[in-house]
């Protein structure tokens, strides 16, 4: 009994010491593509239900906190309808290493926003700067398992989050851009990637 369960403890370990070394295919082009579209809508709609959003720091969380929620299922409801179409164990096992590797930064992101809204509302400015900081961390935690040229999209968000942070302090960091150009140009970059260094690639082979 003991050698059974050592046994398949080995083979859970090897298939995720292999679910590591291949390209997961799972993240696609079209819903990246679609949370760029969210990202631009979102700013333009703050422009106009949110003119001052300094002064409304509410309605500016709730819109791009559902922005990110429509993001997030999107992403969520492709993954999840590729797996019912495929079932297979590794490629389960991979979606799984994927989900684990970049639900840290959105926990993260998540647990800044209210701690800072609620304990030191007066410095929410930089949260449009901690936002794609964050998010580029999980895409640089998700680097393995995807195209190398990723590292580029990660880098982006990086150094649209860090210039937010230098360049749009206090009231004008809540500008609809600071985040629409973020979001809105960094998941069109996770797009092209994914599509010529991925599905392009799987295209051509078949």
């Amino acid at each position: 009994m003991i050698e059974l369960r050592d046994a398949l403890s080995q083979i859970a370990e090897i298939r995720t010491q292999v679910a590591q070394t291949q390209t997961f295919r799972g993240y696609r082009a079209a819903p990246a593509a679609i949370s760029s579209l969210v990202a631009i809508s979102a700013a333009l709609i703050q422009k106009w239900w949110v003119p001052e959003p300094a002064q409304n720091l509410s309605s500016y969380l709730m819109l791009w906190i559902a922005a990110a929620a429509v993001s997030v299922s999107v992403f969520a409801t492709e993954m999840t309808l590729r797996l019912a179409r495929g079932g297979l164990s590794l490629q389960r096992q991979m979606t799984l290493l994927a989900i684990e590797q970049f639900i840290p930064c959105l926990v993260a992101g998540a647990m800044l926003t209210a701690v800072i809204v609620r304990f030191a509302p007066a410095q929410a400015w930089i949260l449009p700067g901690l936002w794609p900081i964050l998010f580029s961390l999980g895409i640089f935690a998700s680097r393995r398992l995807l195209p190398p040229a990723i590292f580029w999209a990660g880098a982006f968000y990086m150094l649209a989050g860090a210039a937010n942070l230098a360049l749009a302090q206090g009231p004008s960091a809540f500008s609809p851009w600071s985040m629409g150009i973020a979001f809105g140009v960094g998941q069109t970059l996770v797009a092209a990637i994914l599509y010529w260094k991925l599905e392009r690639r799987d295209a051509c082979e078949k």
